[in-house]
């Protein structure tokens, strides 16, 4: 495209992402700051249309950009704003390394959702690969017992399991030192594996002590590899009411196929992975997603890391008009934080 038509297309877009309407070709001319005649506007929008990159929705000779157009712009036109410094100190404060991993993804999906006024959503990564620290028994009321675990990355788990008796608190000691001398260093599902096979092995030989204290063990971790499981097709989602809002404003159509999109999962997930491998920012403009019930929206997504390795991705979603310039740089740091703060919890 001609430097003329590159000026035209991003004053068309500017103006079609603030007013959300149809851009004639006098306004355009004057946002445009050419100096070239409203006949020259016509032709080179003309042409656009016969490439495909914008549209009259109407018989009027307003003109709204296509997918198509709106990928040009991303990709070739748009000047990409960098945070404020204070911005990126709000995000920096609000993913506090400190808090439980879960907190810290939510809090990640919050903070687009705030920054952005857009629905935002964080995948939950598949439970990596966690070595035990320690493992203890805590006894509780009305027979149940407290399984502690406490991971290498000072990540502590706790489940509650039925028992068949209350027991004393020597028992639960001895039979934590047993465990940790079995199990220290080993990843949870191959602790779990070895405790399986070793009760099927040796259970003659052990008494019954011992036996409970593989079986309340295998119990526990039973419970965290089933809520690793399910935390491999799970994110966090935020901001629905802002998409509910540009609907009701007439920035956004087929909500509820969006919901809908939320709701069943696989959709999203579909679209997270393919962002995974991604270096940085990827963007998904209408029906770029491959998704029926996403293909009115654009998604801007981001991996973010764990020791330098993709373990989720972050996104935005909202209008195919929203501010490109803006959610880019947002998404993009908040990824690169989130990383961060993982990364430090894991030393």
């Amino acid at each position: 495209m001609k430097e003329r038509d590159l000026i035209l297309m991003k004053s068309l877009i500017e103006s079609y992402v603030k007013q959300g309407t149809p851009i004639g070709s006098n306004a355009l001319l004057k946002s445009s700051h050419l100096s070239v005649s409203p006949a020259t506007v016509r032709n080179v929008m003309a042409d656009l249309e016969r490439q495909g990159l914008v549209l009259s929705p109407h018989t009027s000779a307003g003109r709204i950009p296509t997918t198509r157009g709106l990928r040009i712009f991303v990709d070739q036109i748009i000047q990409v704003r960098s945070l404020r410094s204070n911005v990126v100190a709000q995000v920096k404060k609000n993913l506090d390394p400190r808090q439980e991993t879960r907190a810290l993804l939510g809090n990640a999906s919050n903070l687009l959702s705030d920054m952005t006024k857009m629905a935002s959503l964080v995948q939950i990564p598949c439970t990596p690969v966690n070595r035990l620290q320690h493992i203890d028994f805590v006894p509780l009321s009305d027979k149940r017992l407290l399984v502690v675990m406490v991971l290498e990355n000072d990540e502590i788990q706790n489940r509650v399991i039925p028992v068949d008796r209350d027991y004393q608190r020597d028992e639960l000691a001895q039979m934590a030192n047993y465990l940790n001398k079995q199990l220290v260093g080993k990843d949870i599902h191959n602790a779990r594996q070895e405790l399986l096979g070793q009760m099927l092995r040796e259970k003659q030989k052990l008494d019954v002590l011992l036996q409970n204290a593989i079986d309340f063990a295998e119990k526990g971790f039973e419970q965290s590899e089933n809520l690793a499981a399910q935390s491999s097709d799970s994110f966090h989602l935020s901001g629905q009411t802002n998409l509910v809002s540009m609907a009701s404003h007439g920035q956004l159509d087929n909500i509820d196929q969006i919901f809908g999109a939320f709701k069943q999962k696989q959709q999203i997930m579909s679209l997270l992975d393919r962002s995974l491998a991604a270096k940085g920012v990827k963007i998904f403009i209408g029906e770029e997603s491959g998704s029926k019930g996403l293909s009115g929206c654009s998604i801007v997504t981001a991996p973010y890391k764990q020791k330098g390795e993709p373990v989720g991705v972050l996104a935005v979603v909202g209008p195919t008009r929203m501010q490109y310039d803006k959610v880019i740089p947002i998404v993009d740091v908040t990824a690169k934080m989130l990383s961060s703060a993982l990364d430090y919890k894991t030393g």
